[in-house]
């Protein structure tokens, strides 16, 4: 019972972690083409603040019940290949997030807010904007990839 609550709890978090970075997207782009700098503002606010309250709770709750559920069947992690390429990925998305995709979110939201006061750059949120939609994209795709890797297993 343990076991299939934890999975389920992993199951979910998984969810709810890419939901939410994918949804990111969405938002930034619909805000984006408002052409309305309080509206950008106010998405990227939201977004660094669903990574705060969704996406870094649910990294923990990840790893933990992976983990606990892989112990409890007595998989040993690191030696189990789809185990430890699925951490090793996991940690790779999450290193391209907090030294790529968080500091661009935080920048472009002093942009735009920057912006609000007169002091726009289009130019400049152009570019920040095309560097975190390229590292998202990395550091979305790669749990995705964990995803397939948890699911199929392979023995490589």
């Amino acid at each position: 019972m343990l076991y299939l609550t934890l999975k389920s709890l992993h199951v979910l978090a998984v969810m709810l972690f890419l939901g939410n970075i994918i949804t990111g997207v969405f938002w930034k782009r619909h805000a984006d083409r408002s052409g309305n700098l309080g509206v950008r503002a106010q998405v990227l606010a939201g977004i660094i603040r669903s990574d705060q309250l969704f996406t870094l709770p649910t990294v923990a709750v990840i790893i933990v019940t992976g983990v606990l559920n892989a112990l409890m069947v007595h998989l040993p992690i690191l030696r189990t290949p789809w185990i430890g390429a699925g951490l090793a990925l996991f940690l790779l998305a999450g290193l391209v997030f907090a030294l790529k995709v968080g500091p661009l979110q935080k920048k472009l939201l002093a942009n735009a807010e920057a912006g609000l006061s007169g002091n726009w750059d289009q130019a400049a949120y152009d570019a920040l904007s095309r560097d975190w939609l390229r590292w998202g994209w990395v550091a979305t795709a790669l749990p995705v990839v964990v995803v397939f890797l948890m699911v199929f297993k392979p023995a490589f």
